[in-house]
């Protein structure tokens, strides 16, 4: 299954990025104080997980969305050729370790 990157707005601010980025992680926060009082209410084994992957999900998203930011950013600070190819290398080894 092929993970889906949000395409950039080049219109967004690299500050309107980070405020939807902490408002997703707001959201999951949520999430996961719900699947707290799940388990604290004894709710099935399977219904914690089916949550449990849903914030999954959504970290997993907010993550490639940072990933998306950093690139945008990268790429507008970019002087020339090698400077992209040290952006990309970086990118990859994050992708690599985290992704």
């Amino acid at each position: 299954m092929t993970k889906k990157i949000p395409p950039a707005d080049p219109q967004e601010t690299e500050e309107a990025q980070r405020r939807k980025i902490v408002a997703r992680l707001a959201r999951i926060e949520g999430q996961v104080r719900a699947i707290q009082g799940m388990i604290l209410d004894n709710c099935s084994c399977e219904q914690v997980a089916l949550q449990l992957t849903a914030a999954r999900r959504a970290l997993d998203k907010a993550f490639y969305e940072m990933i998306v930011c950093s690139l945008n950013n990268h790429l507008e600070t970019s002087g020339d050729i090698e400077d992209v190819r040290a952006s990309t290398k970086e990118l990859s080894r994050l992708l690599t370790k985290f992704g």
